[in-house]
């Protein structure tokens, strides 16, 4: 058997770009912005993350340009090694700080941090808790582990109290959670969750990956949101949402940290955020500390769109953040649906099976502080006019 006989075998990619459905890997020829240019076309960006629209903030520019005019354009090297520049440790300072913990360490991507923090804090003498529609980095850190894994069905606690009740109080337990579930726009009841840790003597840990710099009055994500920061054992966040750059961030106890600052895998093996990152990300925080009425839009324009939505009929389920899925139910009606968005000047995200099970087919939306109120008014004329005719209300 040939190995690469599943690759030769794959036939769907090619099927669907024949027949002009094919919704992934669309090429942008501008800068990620509420308006974008894609396959030579102006459209409005409802599919990124930019949620504080910061990617071309002048501050965050500027700095990036003098990191790399200082630095250079890359670390060449491991943190454990060479690659640790005295701006990393300004860095995680700085967030540390942000997200009122004892230390935080930066890792190259979101990924990482989730593969990187699991791994190496799960043993096969532990269990790891985890919501059904956790992040794939989560399960994916999970099995790196070795630790024994187990679902609760999503935000439910009822659900989660049962599994903790069956456990071995003897292991070492972590549960682990999105702060703000990527797909259904909704949150995590961390005042739940929290109260069943201690109940159970298991550690949480927020993947707050959407949540930093959405939620909570400073923008600290989850755990400031609901008042629990000190009772929040592990907070993680990526930086390529509304920190504009790539990267991670994990944050917690100082020992803690500096455990995986000494274990983690996919940070020593792997090279060091580049200068002109790590200097975009600083300067992000400092914008939004210094903003905050980005927040105060961001908030106001999710709103508005979530009442918009549903007072036309769409069915947005549990959203309650800037992420708005329009649940569609038929994966002809959805593909029919980000054509029309697609003709008329619109880029939303259709979601189909497998990423979400049959029947559940989505347009996923998110929402800027940087789209205008005529970018706007045009997204909700769009799908109320496609909405009508395809009979989706």
């Amino acid at each position: 058997m040939d190995i690469f006989k599943k690759c030769y075998d794959f036939k769907e990619a090619q099927l669907a770009r024949q027949a002009g459905l094919y919704p992934y890997f669309h090429p942008l020829s501008s800068a990620q912005e509420p308006e974008v240019i894609i396959d030579g076309q102006k459209m409005i960006m409802i599919g990124s993350n930019n949620y504080l629209g910061l990617t071309t903030h002048p501050r965050v520019k500027e700095a990036a340009i003098k990191a790399i005019e200082k630095f250079g354009t890359g670390c060449t090297g491991s943190r454990f090694l060479t690659g640790t520049l005295d701006m990393h440790n300004q860095l995680e300072a700085k967030l540390a700080k942000f997200l009122n913990k004892k230390a935080a360490l930066v890792f190259s991507t979101g990924m990482q941090t989730n593969l990187g923090v699991i791994s190496c804090l799960g043993t096969k003498d532990d269990i790891l808790i985890t919501d059904k529609f956790d992040h794939a980095s989560i399960l994916d850190g999970c099995r790196l582990s070795y630790s024994m894994m187990r679902r609760f069905q999503h935000n439910d606690m009822d659900s989660l109290e049962r599994l903790l009740k069956g456990l071995d109080h003897n292991k070492g337990k972590m549960i682990i959670v999105d702060g703000i579930y990527s797909m259904e726009g909704d949150i995590a009841n961390l005042p739940e969750l929290v109260r069943l840790g201690k109940k159970y003597n298991a550690r949480v840990l927020v993947d707050d990956a959407h949540g930093l710099g959405v939620l909570g009055k400073h923008g600290r994500g989850t755990a400031e949101h609901f008042g629990l920061e000190q009772e929040t054992d592990l907070m993680m966040g990526t930086f390529s949402k509304s920190f504009a750059a790539i990267g991670g961030v994990v944050a917690g106890d100082f020992e803690v940290i500096d455990y995986i600052k000494h274990f983690a895998r996919s940070m020593i093996f792997s090279a060091a955020l580049p200068p002109a990152l790590t200097a975009a990300v600083s300067a992000a925080v400092d914008v939004l500390q210094d903003e905050p009425e980005l927040l105060t839009k961001l908030w106001h324009n999710a709103d508005r769109m979530l009442k918009g939505f549903r007072e036309m009929g769409y069915d947005t389920g549990v959203a309650c953040t800037p992420i708005i899925p329009l649940m569609i139910g038929s994966r002809e009606k959805a593909f029919a649906l980000w054509k029309h968005l697609m003709a008329h000047g619109v880029f939303a995200n259709p979601v189909m099976s497998p990423a979400v099970p049959e029947g559940r087919e989505m347009i996923r939306t998110s929402f800027s502080a940087a789209h205008t109120e005529a970018q706007l008014d045009k997204v909700l004329e769009e799908f109320r006019t496609a909405g009508k005719e395809l009979g989706l209300i």
